[in-house]
């Protein structure tokens, strides 16, 4: 099943979709053009993202592979829903998308054992780490600055139970900017695929329901700028979709401050 959150007829509401329409718990159809205003499928708790979790991401950045996993949080205030305008900051020379498979867990955990770890899962979304890397220093400084700007977490469109990925270990992701193919991956190409990721930050940290892990991202980021438009696809998953808007003068980044609002 998948889940949408928005805002239509002034308010937020809920559905599920359905032949390719939108369906309300009290009944009500909506087709997708009718959506005002996308939110994030879901208000996350806590956001766990990696960093280098794809070999090739890795080696296009000239960086050593990480011998564990390189965690980061992102922050909940980045956090936009499908068709929100990302904000191009002031200081920024290189901003990129990085099109990364969206872990949601569905119950409380601790030490959790790999081999247990699915049973944690309830399910999906694509998340947009949107990322400027001239604020990147070295992966062992947590990138807060670089990946943390309002605007810099777009997620959904939708939610999608774990029961229907067939293999959430075998899906293709594609990044599109202005409708050119930029970046193509599969999630067979995790360094650490999901249960590796659950065993090893339950180890130290509780995982809590509507905690999401941002996965990583493959190899194919590129530098955007403002009027460029993202779309993110991953298999079963959807289509998540973007424009960059310029946010290095006081009137625009204003805008974006009331845009925030609407989508968190």
């Amino acid at each position: 099943m998948k889940t949408a959150r928005f805002i239509v007829e002034g308010r937020e509401q809920s559905g599920t979709m359905a032949d390719g329409q939108i369906v309300t718990s009290s009944g009500k159809v909506y087709h997708v053009d009718d959506i005002e205003v996308w939110l994030a499928p879901f208000q996350p708790n806590k956001m766990i993202g990696l960093a280098l979790n794809y070999a090739d991401h890795a080696d296009e950045l000239g960086l050593e592979r990480p011998k564990e996993p390189v965690l980061f949080i992102k922050p909940n205030s980045s956090i936009v829903g499908h068709k929100a305008p990302v904000y191009y900051p002031d200081g920024a020379t290189y901003m990129h998308y990085e099109n990364e498979l969206a872990v949601v867990i569905g119950k409380e955990g601790r030490n959790i054992k790999a081999s247990d770890a699915m049973d944690y899962v309830k399910g999906y979304t694509i998340a947009n780490d949107v990322t400027v890397r001239d604020f990147v220093n070295n992966m062992y400084r947590p990138p807060v600055r670089a990946k943390g700007h309002d605007t810099f977490g777009p997620m959904g469109p939708f939610f999608v139970d774990k029961e229907d990925i067939p293999d959430v270990n075998n899906l293709e992701l594609r990044s599109y900017v202005n409708g050119e193919l930029r970046q193509q991956g599969n999630t067979k190409d995790l360094i650490y695929n999901i249960e590796d990721l659950i065993e090893f930050i339950s180890s130290f940290m509780t995982l809590e329901p509507n905690d999401v892990i941002w996965t990583g991202t493959p190899k194919g980021i590129s530098h955007v700028h403002p009027g460029d438009h993202v779309r993110l696809e991953i298999d079963h998953l959807g289509s998540l979709e973007n424009q960059i808007l310029d946010g290095r003068t006081e009137q625009v980044a204003a805008g974006g401050a009331d845009n925030d609002k609407a989508n968190n």
